[in-house]
C-alpha cells in the first residue's frame, strides 16, 4: 500500500516538474470547461459547445496577448528614457487592447450563458459572485445585478 502511495506522489511530482509555466489556451480551456462541468453539471453537447466557445474566444485574444507583452515593453522604455508622449501612447494602446479583450472574453460569456438552462444559470450567477476576483459580492464582470454592491457594503 504504501508503495502506491509513493508512486502516485512520484507521478504528481514528475508530472508538475515537466509542466513548464502556465497552461496554454488549450489547456485552460479544458480546464476551464471541466470545472464549469463539474459545478454546473453540463451535458456532453454543452460541453462540447462550451469548449467551441472559449477555444474561439482564446484564439482571437491571441494576438491581443502578443500585443499587450510587446506595448508593455515599450511602455517600459518609454519609462525609463522619461518619455511623456510614448508613456501616454502606450498607455492608451494597453487601453484599447484591454477593452477588445474584454470584449471577447463578455462575447464567450454570454455565448456560454446562452447555453445553460435556468436551473444551470442560478449555480452560474451564484460561483460568478462569490469571493471571486473582486471580492465578496463583486463578480467578475461587476456587482450582482440585484443591487449595488456600494449599497451593500454601507448595510453591513
Amino acid at each position: 500500500m504504501k508503495q502506491l502511495i509513493v508512486a502516485g506522489a512520484l507521478s504528481c511530482a514528475l508530472a508538475l516538474a515537466q509542466r513548464s509555466g502556465p497552461p496554454d489556451p488549450a489547456q485552460f480551456t479544458e480546464m476551464r470547461v471541466n470545472r464549469l462541468a463539474e459545478t454546473l453539471s453540463l451535458t456532453a453537447d454543452q460541453k462540447t459547445k462550451a469548449t467551441a466557445i472559449f477555444t474561439e474566444a482564446a484564439t482571437a485574444s491571441q494576438e491581443l496577448r502578443e500585443s499587450t507583452r510587446s506595448t508593455r515593453e515599450s511602455l517600459n522604455n518609454a519609462i525609463e528614457q522619461n518619455n511623456a508622449v510614448a508613456i501616454d501612447q502606450f498607455s492608451a494602446d494597453l487601453g484599447r487592447i484591454s477593452g477588445q479583450m474584454t470584449a471577447i472574453e463578455s462575447k464567450a460569456e454570454a455565448a456560454f450563458y446562452a447555453l445553460l438552462t435556468a436551473e444551470q444559470r442560478g449555480k452560474y450567477q451564484v460561483g460568478r459572485m462569490g469571493g471571486g476576483p473582486g471580492g465578496p459580492g463583486m463578480g467578475r464582470f461587476g456587482p450582482p445585478p440585484d443591487g449595488d454592491a456600494g449599497a451593500r457594503r454601507q448595510r453591513r
